[in-house]
């Protein structure tokens, strides 16, 4: 629907680190992808299940990496969210992985929570990754980190197995052809008892704006064609967790809802957040005369009375942790030693 641009292209991929006391070096990095059939020449679009245009997205998001807000509000509240789960835990992560979307908030935001003292910062886009590279350079905060930048897809984990404490995502997941698979390569690249989390939108995401679309190509076109992305269930995300072998799973909703003084300005955030569409099945054409009548009914549809329009967006939450002996586990079937029925008569007496 949107076009991008995109200055650099890169096939290869490519490392930045940092140590403490060191200026940041460029490597090459290797791809521990266990699919040997991926042609080298579509390395970015290796999903058997094609739903997204990989490479699009990757476009996309080298835009947002030239357009990203120095503080957005709505990503700043997520990251937080989002880490204020590490400080429920009482164990440390010393290595820890943070795989695209808002991975520049959840550096900046980090504070030493978690007790991190190896992050690397992953992204599809070349843009995104030296956009974060150069922030980094300039905050003081997190000098105690030792960073390193790595430009990679979610879909293959350039990762070894066994050799990080924490995963986290946040506002990048949902864009995976293969969501399972990821979150599977996810916790293969943890170490037991290791921590994955993840925040994802969700399936009431901008609800207003697709029944204004919906409604415009009706009138205008006859016809609906997909303009924003299928996203997942809340109901789907525990059973995401359990397929992709996590122990301990836990999954939260919250519902955002953020103003905007026109429709316009909402489509302008989310080029600037990377969250246009990608489906490969979209049509690549936007009529002028639907664009403005999406404008048009949002606004007499969902206005408030200040002018403004909202825009709903759905976050999920989710935590995992990789199997270890020290974690709580349920009791086998049929191991119980009291039934309900006798519990039931037992309180039952007592009231």
């Amino acid at each position: 629907m949107l076009r991008a641009f995109s200055q650099y292209q890169r096939s290869s991929l490519s490392l930045w680190r940092r140590s403490r006391n060191e200026p940041y070096r460029i490597f090459s990095s290797g791809s521990f992808c266990t699919d040997t059939t991926t042609n080298t020449t579509d390395e970015f679009q290796s999903s058997k299940l094609q739903i997204f245009d990989r490479h699009l997205k990757r476009k996309q998001r080298d835009r947002a990496a030239w357009l990203m807000r120095p503080k957005d509000c709505f990503v700043d509240t997520v990251a937080e969210n989002l880490l204020d789960r590490l400080e429920d835990c009482k164990k440390a992560f010393p290595t820890a992985l943070c795989l695209g979307g808002s991975l520049e908030a959840i550096r900046r935001l980090l504070r030493g929570r978690g007790a991190i003292e190896k992050l690397i910062m992953m992204d599809t886009s070349y843009d995104m990754v030296k956009f974060c590279k150069e922030d980094a350079e300039k905050d003081v905060h997190n000098e105690n980190i030792e960073t390193s930048f790595i430009v990679g897809d979610e879909e293959f984990l350039p990762i070894k197995e066994s050799s990080l404490d924490l995963v986290i995502s946040c506002l990048g997941l949902h864009w995976t052809n293969d969501l399972p698979g990821a979150m599977i390569q996810c916790r293969l690249a943890l170490k037991p008892d290791g921590l994955f989390l993840a925040a994802i939108l969700g399936g009431e995401t901008l609800k207003e704006l697709r029944i204004a679309c919906t409604v415009a190509q009706m009138e205008r076109e006859g016809g609906i064609s997909p303009r924003i992305s299928p996203l997942a269930q809340v109901r789907d995300a525990g059973n995401l967790l359990t397929r992709a072998g996590f122990t301990l799973p836990g999954v939260d909703v919250d519902e955002y809802v953020v103003k905007y003084p026109s429709a316009m300005e909402l489509i302008e955030h989310l080029r600037a957040m990377g969250e246009t569409n990608a489906l490969l099945q979209r049509n690549a054409i936007l009529k002028r005369e639907t664009a403005l009548a999406t404008a048009a009914i949002y606004d007499s549809m969902f206005a408030a009375e200040d002018g403004t329009i909202p825009a709903t967006f759905q976050v999920i939450y989710m935590t995992g942790w990789r199997e270890h002996s020290s974690q709580q586990k349920a009791k086998r079937r049929g191991s119980a030693t009291v039934s309900f029925q006798d519990i039931q008569q037992q309180f039952g007496s007592e009231s």
